[in-house]
């Protein structure tokens, strides 16, 4: 045998036989399920788009000649009509991914790769699976093995297509959208007051009672300040909401709904009622939509943020200016520590409005012991930072004296206020009066209406006419019902003030402080009052002492400085407590009582820093004994009374047991033990106590408060 010459190489061809690849479908593959995933993104799709689903449908015989046999073929076709932008609400890919972590799936048949995910999320989870259990996907082009590199390599690529061309086709749509809304074009639904022509254009609904309940909304929402307070106006008068329906077989019939806080909200909110036009008020958020949020994810955004905003648009109930006012005033209604906040019925008539001169926080309202004591407190760096109170003060003097000033500044606008107050009772009873009568004239019709269809009828035709009767009689029953609620509001509130309630009027406006501290004047509305005088007041203690420096901002920017004694706990902090006790030695001096000595300081304008508003006979007995001027039980201001056997003074007793006066005073009024009062004008008490008693008093003495209960009270059968 010859060898081959290198010019004969040369000649020879030199192709090279490769092996021939084996079948991707294995009988591992053909022994599970072959499923056939069947997805549209939106019912319409699947109510006109049949053929792409019935395209979809005859995968099965592509199965079968792939070697399954058609009992070994499922279809998964819970996804019609759900998007694949999430695994979310898509049953059927859940159930999907479960058979195929089961190892029952041996291959995955879809149209196209875009069925089964446009999230690469999902898509390569399943990718994940499927290599990981040897399942196989196929679609109109071919047979893919996950496991293998070139396979995906080119699945992971079409998934990435996917997603990318469901995200072109979204900004398209959004873009479009977006350059409609920036024309002023683009109108989904208008709110109650409106109503959509039948050319596009958006006017005022023509239903005048309609316009004329959103119009009162307005107007009571700038008298109340609050949702609530419209709420309850429109509920007392029995005021409904008419509304459009925007859906089903009476689309745009006008239906009346009684008014409920929601509605009201967004009645107040929207901004189209001013005549703007707005795209992109609520908008989406991701973080919203994952932290548990609404489905929607959508959230109101600040104006500044607003896509689009078109003033002057459309014809409004109310100026742009009102508007931006209305929304200040519901924001400040929060319940939030920089907000006003709503006026509410507490007695602490400065709520909100009252600011530390130290830290410039509002002071919150703190009501504490068993009278709830009202008090402002600046606690916000204690409750942030740990860091110490800045200051408090009684609400109580606070409060009666902002009163004070308040009613000085409107004693020379009392005349104004009267006239003002007669117009108002005129036109809310003007209001009241129209819509009585539109509803009045609107039952009318209907039951004309019903008499109408009732004789259109023939008479032999009995199935239609006793229903059209029955309905004219309920017709002509509300209208009558009607009437006679109107004649009760007629008689009761004419439309024109009678001269003896505009004389109350004017009675009630030149006497402003006996209206301030009438018992049917309720807090709110002296809250209310306040409100409308005073932006803010910036209150100043002056150490630990009595003194309070009080700025007063009255709305339009005039400010007053003002000075004002607080209640304080202990004499010590009295500012002036060593010229009061040089004082009282001077009098004491002179051979005066204690009654005649509290004549004395009260005649010469001294205040106690106490909560008492002058100086009593007990309180100067108590201050002498304090001073070391007088002793407990021989002093000019102390006379032993006559006590009978076991019975002991609340001073003598306070000794006996350790504890204060205060505390045992406290038992007596509880009646924790028996005690009796001495004859005279607040006469003493004396308190029997037998050796045994006092034991028992000196045990309970340990306890803490709570302790004391029914079972301790003093019990005279037990001891006899």
């Amino acid at each position: 045998m010859t060898t081959p010459t290198l010019m004969e190489m040369d000649k020879t061809p030199t192709t090279l036989a490769l092996p021939r690849l084996p079948t991707k479908i294995q009988p591992g593959h053909l022994e599970r399920l072959a499923v056939v995933y069947i997805r549209q993104s939106t019912l319409a799709q699947v109510t006109h788009n049949t053929e792409s689903t019935a395209l979809q449908y005859g995968l099965q015989q592509r199965v079968e000649q792939l070697g399954w046999g058609r009992e070994r073929i499922e279809v998964i076709d819970e996804d019609l009509g759900r998007s694949a932008t999430s695994v979310e609400g898509r049953p059927g890919f859940q159930r999907l991914v479960a058979e195929v972590g089961l190892d029952h799936v041996g291959l995955i048949m879809g149209v196209e790769m875009s069925r089964l995910a446009r999230c690469s999320k999902d898509w390569h989870q399943l990718l994940e699976i499927c290599a990981l259990f040897g399942t196989l996907i196929a679609d109109l082009d071919g047979i893919y093995d996950p496991s293998d590199y070139n396979d995906r390599l080119l699945l992971g690529l079409k998934g990435t297509m996917s997603e990318a061309e469901l995200h072109v086709l979204k900004q398209r749509l959004y873009q479009g959208k977006l350059n409609k809304a920036r024309r002023g074009e683009l109108i989904h639904g208008v709110p109650t007051g409106y109503m959509r022509r039948p050319n596009g254009e958006v006017g005022l609904d023509p239903d005048e009672q309609v316009q004329g309940v959103v119009r009162l909304i307005f107007e009571k929402f700038s008298e109340y300040g609050t949702i609530n307070g419209v709420l309850q106006y429109l509920a007392a008068h029995h005021i409904q909401i008419g509304v459009r329906l925007r859906g089903g077989p009476d689309k745009g019939e006008l239906v009346w709904r009684r008014p409920n806080r929601m509605t009201l909200s967004n009645l107040l909110h929207h901004p189209l009622y001013a005549g703007a036009y707005t795209f992109g008020r609520r908008q989406v958020d991701s973080r919203r939509k994952q932290a548990g949020r609404p489905s929607t994810g959508r959230m109101v955004m600040p104006q500044e943020k607003w896509l689009v905003l078109i003033k002057e648009v459309f014809p409004c109930y109310i100026s742009w200016e009102q508007y931006l006012d209305n929304q200040r005033r519901l924001e400040a209604n929060q319940n939030r520590a920089a907000q006003l906040g709503a006026i509410r019925h507490g007695p602490s008539i400065l709520s909100g409005l009252v600011v530390c001169s130290h830290c410039q926080r509002r002071m919150t309202v703190r009501y504490s012991g068993h009278d709830k004591q009202l008090s402002y407190v600046c606690s916000r760096l204690y409750t942030d930072y740990g860091q110490q109170r800045c200051q408090s003060l009684s609400g109580k003097a606070l409060n009666r004296f902002i009163g004070e000033q308040v009613l000085q500044a409107l004693q020379p606008a009392s005349l104004e206020l009267s006239l003002r107050a007669a117009q108002r009772v005129e036109q809310d009873r003007k209001q009241l009066e129209q819509l009585f009568t539109q509803r009045l004239e609107r039952a009318h019709y209907e039951a004309e209406r019903a008499a109408r269809q009732y004789r259109v009828v023939e008479p032999e035709n009995r199935l239609v006419a006793r229903h059209l009767e029955r309905e004219w009689e309920q017709k002509l029953l509300a209208e009558r019902k009607l009437q006679e609620e109107y004649d009760r509001f007629g008689a009761r509130q004419p439309r024109v003030l009678s001269e003896k309630e505009r004389q109350q009027i004017r009675q009630l406006a030149h006497s402003i402080p006996a209206l301030w501290h009438a018992p049917t004047t309720t807090e709110a509305e002296r809250k209310a009052l306040v409100r409308q005088l005073v932006e803010k007041i910036v209150v100043e203690v002056l150490g630990h002492s009595e003194q309070v420096q009080v700025q007063i901002q009255w709305a339009g920017g005039y400010q007053s400085q003002h000075g004002l004694i607080r209640p304080v706990a202990r004499w010590e902090q009295f500012s002036q407590y060593e010229q009061l006790k040089t004082h009282l030695r001077h009098l004491l001096s002179q051979g005066l009582t204690s009654r005649q000595i509290a004549q004395q300081l009260n005649s010469q304008g001294w205040k106690p820093p106490k909560r008492r508003e002058q100086f009593t006979a007990q309180g100067v007995r108590g201050l002498l004994v304090r001073m070391g001027l007088a002793s407990v039980h021989r002093s000019p201001v102390y006379c032993q009374p006559k006590l009978k056997k076991n019975e002991w003074g609340v001073p003598d007793l306070a000794e006996r047991l350790g504890m204060p006066q205060v505390t045992l005073h406290h038992w007596i009024y509880r009646g924790w033990v028996q005690a009796r009062q001495l004859d005279g004008r607040q006469g003493r008490w004396v308190v029997w106590a037998n050796a045994k008693e006092i034991k028992r008093l000196e045990q309970l003495r340990h306890y803490p408060p709570g302790y004391w209960s029914r079972r301790h009270w003093f019990n005279p059968k037990e001891e006899k």
